[in-house]
């Protein structure tokens, strides 16, 4: 059976329950990625973590995952596209002349740069490299102090649905939830995330992934004009043409994908162009958040994040800590913020939709933070 890639899809289940796994698991703060940036290229991914993380002025490490034991590789190529050199931006637009997708010009416009297409290639080709690299790209962006540590992942690789002992892809656990695996599933995850997914999946508050809004979606593109398609960010070269006539002639995503895929537009980047359009992402807000540091959204904290809560607002006292959003919308003068947490609350009022019950709107205005006294 064919599936969608993981990328530019949905959160199986929503982030308060994610953020209690974390507490329940030895995290002491868990904030929130504004839902512009989590849904965005791995490039503006990175780049609002970061921001967020080095505007704190408490974080010293930013640990993540890697496909490779050869770190110091990840720090060349993220200098590179940091720096963006004369001779590699002319191969890059040289690959891209071919019709081929960015990542893949890019991928080999390094390795060309690099004149090493052996060592490279599997690196460049590898999700959480490619993430690890972005990390540190933003880092050096940014010229913050935090020190990245990479942490070679094993046994599992990202898109893998194979389970290794009790090791498993985020890939595999969402087929195995998808496909109500729960004996499996159970020596995967931390007692605690077992028992918090279990109780999402009886109260029916869980959606597997974006096919839980295809209706919508379809039903959306089909209403937009041509001229709001291609105010979608990722959308370009005449690519709302295809969008437009494909979403007026198909019935699902996966058929919309089969039909408007090529090697110039990945799976993922129309699955997140799908994205936009559901949650009415422009491109003018895509520029705004690359061009501002967001809100700080507490999503949970224990006894020790309480005081790095202080602690960062000491650091920085001109940070927007938000930990009540009808107030932080009551009175914040900031406009961009303001534009980027109204797509957070739209996000999750769509995102209940994908419920089988219990479908309420507004949960970013009446859910608690969660709070972790133990």
């Amino acid at each position: 059976m064919e599936t969608l890639p993981s990328a530019g899809s949905t959160s199986i289940i929503d982030k308060w329950s994610k953020a209690q796994m974390a507490i329940k698991c030895g995290f002491d703060l868990v904030v929130e990625l504004p839902t512009i940036y989590a849904i965005s290229s791995a490039e503006n991914f990175a780049d609002g973590a970061v921001k967020i993380l080095d505007s704190m002025k408490v974080v010293d490490y930013l640990s993540f995952g890697t496909e490779t034991q050869n770190f110091k590789a990840l720090d060349i190529i993220s200098t590179i596209l940091c720096d963006e050199p004369r001779e590699y931006k002319n191969i890059l637009q040289h690959e891209l002349k071919k019709g081929l997708s960015y990542p893949k010009a890019r991928q080999n416009a390094l390795m060309m740069y690099l004149h090493d297409i052996t060592n490279y290639t599997n690196i460049l080709s590898s999700p959480n490299n490619i993430l690890g690299i972005e990390y540190m790209k933003a880092l050096k962006k940014h010229t913050s102090n935090i020190v990245p540590v990479p942490i070679e992942r094993f046994e599992a690789e990202y898109h893998s649905n194979k389970v290794n002992g009790n090791i498993a892809s985020s890939t595999a656990i969402r087929n195995i939830i998808k496909n109500d695996n729960l004996p499996i599933l159970r020596k995967l995850l931390p007692d605690e995330s077992f028992s918090i997914l279990i109780d999402n999946l009886k109260t029916g508050h869980i959606v597997p992934d974006i096919t839980a809004f295809e209706k919508l979606i379809i039903y959306n593109l089909r209403k937009m004009p041509l001229s709001e398609i291609q105010n979608l960010p990722d959308v370009s070269e005449g690519l709302e043409h295809s969008i437009k006539q494909t979403a007026n002639s198909c019935n699902s995503i996966l058929e919309f994908l089969n039909i408007i895929k090529s090697k110039r537009y990945t799976n993922t980047r129309l699955q997140r162009i799908l994205l936009y359009s559901l949650l009415n992402i422009t491109k003018k807000d895509m520029d705004i958040s690359k061009k501002i540091t967001p809100y700080i959204r507490v999503l949970g904290f224990n006894n020790k994040g309480k005081y790095l809560i202080s602690e960062i607002a000491k650091a920085n006292p001109k940070l927007d800590i938000i930990t009540s959003v009808k107030k932080y919308i009551d009175t914040s003068n900031n406009k961009n913020n303001k534009i980027l947490l109204e797509k957070d609350i739209w996000a999750t009022n769509v995102y209940t939709i994908g419920y089988e019950d219990d479908s309420w709107s507004n949960l970013d205005y009446t859910h608690k933070i969660v709070i972790d006294d133990g």
